[in-house]
C-alpha cells in the first residue's frame, strides 16, 4: 500500500480550516493526524461543525502547542496573520502550507506597513514560494513553505497575469471592483457580519487601503518588470461563499487578441477556464469547487477592456488551492482530491 501523507490543520474551527478538512477527507493520500483550535480545544469536529457528524474518527481538537510533530508530513496553517507565522516558525520537520498573509509579501517592511506590526518570522520569507499554483509549479515542487494567495489576489491575478505577461494591457491604470461572500470575513463574531447587518445590502470596505493590494501589486510588478499600482475596492455581498472580480484595463489590443492570450495560457489548465465569447462569469458556476471561470469583454470606451473572473473564495481562493499546492509539494497529480464538480443550484 502507498504510505499516507499525515497532515495537521491549525485553525480547524474557522471557515478555511473546516473546508480544508472537508476536502482532505476525500483525498486518497491524506491522513488527518491532528487538528487544532485553541478556543475549542477538547471538542470534536462534529461539536464545532455539525456537518462532520458522519466522521467520528476525525481527531479531536487540541491546542496547537499539544501537537506532536513527529510523523507529521505537512501542516496547513489556517490561522490569522501574525499568529500563523509565530507558530509555524517553531514547527520543525513538516512542510508548511500557510493560508494566512504571513508569507505572501517578500518584503518584511511592506508587511509591517500593511499589517500593523513587525513580521513574526522575517528569516523565513526568502524561502517561501508564493503559491498561485498555475504560476509556481516548479518552485512549489522544491519548496518547504508555500504561501497561499489571498482569495481576491487569486481571482485578480488569474485574470490579469496572462495579459500583463503578453504586454497587451497598460500597467499604470488598472481598476478592480471585487465582490465576496461573508465567509471571506472569517467566523469570529463581528457585529458587521451579523445576518441583519449584511442581508439585502452590499457593503464596500477597505476603501483605498485593503491588505490584498500590496500582494496583487507585488505579483503584477514581478511579471511586468515595472512597478504596478492598482485601484481596488472590495465589497461584501449577502451570500455565504463566492467571489467575483471585475477589472477595467487599458489596452491597444482587440478583445480577440486578449482571448488568444488567455487561450494560450490556460488551454491545458485543469482549474482555470475561459468561457465562450459573450458569456459572463458568475459565482454559481464555481460554487464549492476549485475552478476559476473568466472572460473578457470590450468596453464602450475605446482602448478599454473589461476582464471578469469568478472563484469560490473558500476553495480556489483558499483551501482548495492549498491542497493543489500540497499535491505539487509531494509529487502528486495536482488535481488529486479536487476533482469535484461545482455545486448547483
Amino acid at each position: 500500500m502507498t504510505k499516507p501523507i499525515r497532515i495537521a490543520v491549525l485553525g480547524a474551527s474557522g471557515y478555511t480550516g473546516a473546508d480544508l478538512v472537508r476536502l482532505a477527507l476525500t483525498h486518497p493520500r491524506i491522513e488527518i493526524a491532528a487538528l487544532s483550535a485553541n478556543a475549542k480545544a477538547g471538542q470534536t469536529m462534529a461539536q464545532v461543525w455539525p456537518h462532520f457528524a458522519p466522521y467520528p474518527r476525525l481527531p479531536a481538537l487540541v491546542r496547537a502547542e499539544e501537537i506532536d510533530w513527529a510523523g507529521i508530513d505537512a501542516v496547513f496553517g489556517c490561522l490569522p496573520h501574525a499568529a500563523s507565522a509565530e507558530l509555524l516558525s517553531q514547527v520543525k520537520g513538516p512542510k508548511i502550507i500557510d493560508l494566512s498573509a504571513d508569507f505572501r509579501l517578500k518584503d518584511a517592511a511592506t508587511y509591517a506597513d500593511w499589517y500593523g506590526g513587525a513580521h513574526p518570522a522575517p528569516a523565513l520569507l526568502p524561502g517561501a514560494v508564493y503559491g498561485l499554483t498555475e504560476y509556481a509549479r516548479m518552485a512549489l515542487a522544491e519548496t518547504t513553505i508555500a504561501a497561499c494567495p489571498g482569495c481576491y489576489p487569486t481571482a485578480v491575478l488569474l485574470g490579469l497575469l496572462p495579459l500583463v505577461e503578453a504586454g497587451l494591457i497598460g500597467i499604470d491604470r488598472i481598476t478592480i471592483n471585487a465582490l465576496s461572500g461573508v465567509s471571506g470575513a472569517g467566523r469570529s463574531l463581528k457585529e458587521a457580519n451579523l445576518f441583519p447587518e449584511v442581508a439585502e445590502a452590499v457593503h464596500p470596505y477597505g476603501i483605498g487601503h485593503h491588505r490584498h493590494m500590496p500582494e496583487i501589486e507585488q505579483e503584477l510588478s514581478l511579471r511586468a518588470g515595472a512597478p504596478v499600482i492598482i485601484s481596488f475596492t472590495p465589497h461584501l455581498v449577502p451570500m455565504n461563499r463566492g467571489e467575483l472580480v471585475t477589472m477595467i484595463v487599458e489596452t491597444k489590443a482587440s478583445v480577440a487578441e486578449l482571448r488568444e492570450a488567455f487561450v494560450g495560457r490556460y488551454i491545458d489548465e485543469p482549474f482555470v477556464h475561459l468561457l465562450p465569447e459573450g458569456v459572463a462569469p458568475a459565482t454559481r458556476m464555481v460554487r464549492g469547487s476549485n475552478h476559476c471561470v473568466l472572460n473578457v469583454f470590450a468596453d464602450r470606451v475605446p482602448g478599454r477592456a473589461i476582464v471578469i473572473a469568478a472563484i469560490d473564495n473558500l476553495v480556489k481562493g483558499s483551501s482548495g488551492q492549498a491542497i493543489q499546492n500540497f499535491n505539487l509539494m509531494f509529487g502528486l497529480p495536482e488535481t488529486t482530491g479536487l476533482e469535484a464538480a461545482p455545486l448547483f443550484p
